[in-house]
């Protein structure tokens, strides 16, 4: 019974994919060609389908897969997996932004017109763009809260970056090991003293999203490498301590192409000496 539950559901995903090639290729392009010049048309083309169609089909084939499992990693707005979680660190607000200013990382912009079409022209010309807006990413159901960056070689197109989503201790600490602990949406006051779930990971160049070809920045398979890279510049200012590694939700091997342990590190942050954080 289940191997056949599993071919009709493969067989409807198929279904789908065909139905969308069809809807793209044989009813959109061809109507779009009839008013348009053919570029244009292309054009008109990909942008539906990479970002109207595709991202609502992928959302259909993971519903039919009734994705069940305790998440370890984050996901898009298209419902894809998206970057895994791979730190978390425990202070308030505060400490978290004065902990990454003091190891020399940037907050982000937010997502608008004017901060798209400056990061466009910074990949255009190569110029750099130290706060550089993220796309969002959703976990407990919601986009990050805070985020933060490090340009590689001063370039728009290579940094480290990590998103964080902001958890009540209590809640936590009694739920660590179980869904809820992944699915609760509660965000705590911006003062309170909580758990910062992380997902950090190096941004190499530009790319297509896989399923939907979305432009997207490429990054770097190896996120266990990011983690510890992260951890590393926070040790090195003495910026956390008390640190650990737990799993993440159940075990996982590969998602969306990263390459991760499923290991999540734990940490303290520290306060900061405000000649410290001032410099």
């Amino acid at each position: 019974m289940r191997l056949l539950t599993r071919l009709l559901q493969r067989l409807l995903i198929l279904g789908l994919g065909v139905f969308s090639v069809w809807l793209i290729v044989f009813v959109i392009f061809e109507f779009a060609d009839q008013r348009l010049p053919w570029i244009l048309a292309l054009g008109t083309t990909y942008g539906i389908g990479a970002y109207i169609i595709l991202p609502r089909v992928v959302r259909m084939g993971l519903k039919i897969l009734q994705r069940k499992s305790v998440p370890s990693f984050t996901t898009t707005g298209d419902g894809l997996p998206g970057d895994p979680v791979n730190l978390a660190l425990v202070g308030t607000l505060q400490q978290l932004c004065a902990a990454f200013a003091a190891a020399g990382w940037s907050g982000a912009d937010r997502l608008g017109l004017a901060s798209s079409w400056r990061m466009v022209r910074a990949f255009v010309f190569k110029s750099p763009y130290p706060t550089a807006p993220f796309s969002t990413l959703y976990l407990f159901g919601r986009g990050q809260d805070v985020g933060f960056q490090k340009a590689i070689d001063n370039s728009p197109r290579k940094r480290h970056h990590i998103r964080f989503w902001a958890m009540s201790l209590t809640r936590a600490e009694d739920t660590v090991a179980t869904a809820s602990f992944w699915l609760n949406t509660d965000r705590p006051a911006d003062n309170a003293r909580v758990l910062w779930v992380g997902a950090g990971t190096r941004d190499t160049g530009l790319s297509l999203t896989r399923l939907t070809f979305q432009i997207t920045h490429a990054t770097d398979a190896d996120t266990n490498a990011e983690r510890d890279y992260i951890v590393g510049e926070l040790m090195k200012n003495q910026l956390i301590d008390d640190v650990r590694s737990y799993r993440s939700g159940q075990p996982l091997e590969r998602v969306n192409r990263y390459i991760t342990d499923g290991e999540v590190t734990l940490a303290n942050l520290l306060d900061i000496p405000s000649a410290t954080a001032s410099a």
